[in-house]
């Protein structure tokens, strides 16, 4: 039996409270079919993790796949197919990536929190860390679609090129993603060295070289200050680490990203250079504790790598505001894709994370300023997360291709809503 729930949930932050007639949480494929089938409009709901309504629906019906009685099934490599894991749509990170590492084997890359649902990551792009590393949608070489009409489609990478790119970040207009299929490469062990009071002047000067110097590296700051308060790198072991990094100094103890605002890191994975496995080395938090800081806001913008410098100059120039708002801001890089809806479609891009205080008015009056700054350099925005304009930059070449898959996948709008309405709409 499928459980029904009164819509009284609100997002992980507590900033949106949702508008569904009703929450609905189906044990099995069969009533996840039923349920959408019979409804006029549907979303699926995963980790609550989204800061906008992309996973609301208004007057319509929310899917929670979180019972759905779906195994995750492991397959080793073969002659020219590397091992896969098969996994349901409501599993999240945390849960699987210890069995993954358990049969020997590792994804490429992990978010910041292992606490969000793959099928919510992927479905809006969300992406890690790393300028050789890709986001999370692109392990995806399969996934399961429940459509408008209740049925099951399954789309490859190999046996539907032409859509593929398509179906994989999907901001669920499309359908439920039921079930998915990453790519694995053999475990790897990590390590992480953080270290304290990077000059931006030489961040700005040396960052391809910063960015060189880890399998993932982040740099976190509040935009104000002569210095980027610290830089994590995180390595595949064995790796040779700088004793010091272009006038930034090892950190004498563990670091919270927001550590230069006074936050505690109890809930951080090992640092100080500790090796561990992959799963517990490439997120920032450990799965057991609150992620991030907790009470707050979130907004990401992306850019192409090749204007980070002037980005860098642009959000410098308003940065005594982003500083009044901001618990800290953390910036990456991440390798180009041919994902349509994907932040790296089309090259390389250098990430621009804020983690905002609980202030939603003062920072949606901030957004627009901040949007301006950047938008000489093709913005585009993560689409779970607090923006003010349009996610996508003018003449996005994915954004039409979309729309008419959507058209074909989903033509009475069985998945839309007004978010997505207005997004998607070009």
């Amino acid at each position: 039996m499928t459980e029904t729930a009164p819509v009284t949930r609100t997002n992980w932050a507590g900033n949106l409270a949702y508008r569904a007639r009703e929450v609905r949480t189906p044990r099995t494929l069969d009533e996840a079919r039923e349920l959408v089938a019979q409804a006029s409009r549907v979303k699926a709901l995963g980790s609550r993790h989204s800061f906008n309504p992309v996973a609301d629906s208004p007057g319509g019906l929310q899917l929670d796949l979180s019972a759905l009685e779906l195994p995750t099934e492991i397959t080793p490599a073969t002659a020219g197919a590397p091992a896969t894991v098969t996994l349901g749509g409501g599993a999240r990170y945390g849960e699987v990536v210890p069995r993954i590492h358990e049969a020997g084997f590792a994804l490429a890359n992990l978010a910041s929190l292992p606490h969000i649902t793959v099928a919510g990551s992927v479905a809006t792009g969300t992406h890690g860390s790393g300028q050789r590393q890709r986001g999370l949608a692109s392990a995806v070489s399969a996934v399961e679609l429940l459509t408008a009409d209740g049925e099951l489609r399954t789309f490859t990478r190999t046996g539907d090129p032409d859509v593929f790119s398509g179906v994989v970040v999907n901001v669920g207009a499309l359908g439920v993603l039921t079930r998915l299929t990453l790519d694995l490469e053999p475990a790897f062990e990590v390590r992480q060295d953080a270290f304290d009071g990077l000059p931006w002047p030489t961040a700005i000067e040396h960052f391809d070289e910063i960015q060189a110097a880890g399998y993932s590296v982040s740099l976190f700051t509040n935009w104000a200050r002569d210095v980027v308060d610290q830089v994590l790198l995180k390595n595949r072991v064995p790796a040779e680490v700088p004793g010091t990094l272009f006038g930034a100094v090892p950190a004498d103890g563990p670091r919270h990203p927001a550590h230069a605002a006074g936050v505690s890191a109890e809930n951080t994975t090992v640092q100080g250079g500790v090796p561990g496995p992959w799963y517990d080395r490439l997120p920032h938090f450990r799965v057991g504790f609150a992620p991030s800081v907790g009470a707050e806001l979130q907004s990401e913008y992306f850019v192409p790598r090749a204007h980070a410098a002037a980005a860098f100059q642009a959000l410098r120039g308003i940065g005594t505001r982003i500083a009044e708002l901001v618990l800290v801001s953390e910036i990456r890089t991440i390798a180009g894709d041919d994902l349509w809806l994907s932040p790296a479609y089309g090259g390389d891009r250098v990430a621009f994370h804020f983690t905002w205080q609980h202030r939603q008015p003062e920072i949606e009056a901030l957004l627009p300023v901040l949007e301006q700054r950047l938008a000489p350099f093709g913005v585009r925005a993560h689409w779970g997360k607090l923006f003010h304009g349009a996610p996508l930059e003018p003449g996005h070449t994915g954004l039409p291709r979309f729309r008419a898959l959507a058209g074909q996948l989903d033509p009475r709008g069985t998945f839309g809503n007004p978010f997505l309405d207005r997004t998607l709409s070009g």
